[in-house]
């Protein structure tokens, strides 16, 4: 197993620099310093207001959600954090489409601002379907330190996959 999979797309020198801090046991030191809270959004209820008020305040013109949860079955070996999904059904001859977000139940544990990034990327979706520039730009309209918390959140989960840490 590659120990820095979630990092594969960044540069060398900020690979080399998380393999240091993994050699030298001080990246839990790292992480805890600079994320030291767990968030209080533990119920789906919770979870489900807490992606309502985003919504409202960003997404005011998209579509409403139906269901927003944690779900324990998305897992890393899945590459799926969060998932964002239309059900449609036919109900009375016509098409309903409801739609759900589901957040992988690791992120009951996490820090605030990695449920928020990951809330707010599901919520973009929204909008936009594909990871293009416009879907990546509305992620950082709705949280500004978008990319800093996305490689942040992958040196969690990096770190989560080391013995003794998950």
């Amino acid at each position: 197993m590659n120990p820095l999979r979630y990092l594969q797309a960044y540069p060398p020198h900020l690979q080399e620099q998380i393999r240091q801090m993994i050699a030298g046991d001080r990246l839990g030191d790292y992480l805890h310093a600079r994320y030291p809270q767990r968030h209080e959004v533990q119920s789906d209820k919770a979870l489900y207001l807490y992606a309502q008020e985003l919504r409202q305040q960003f997404l005011r013109s998209a579509p409403p959600l139906d269901k927003v949860l944690y779900d324990s079955r998305l897992d890393l070996t899945h590459r799926a954090l969060g998932l964002n999904t239309a059900v449609t059904r036919v109900q009375g001859g016509k098409l309903k489409a409801k739609k759900e977000v589901r957040i992988a139940s690791l992120f009951k544990e996490a820090p605030p601002q990695f449920l928020r990034m990951i809330v707010v990327h599901e919520l973009a979706h929204l909008r936009e379907r594909d990871h293009s520039k416009a879907f990546y730009q509305l992620c950082q309209h709705m949280e500004p330190d978008y990319h800093q918390l996305e490689f942040d959140l992958r040196v969690y989960l990096t770190w989560r996959e080391l013995p003794g840490n998950a």
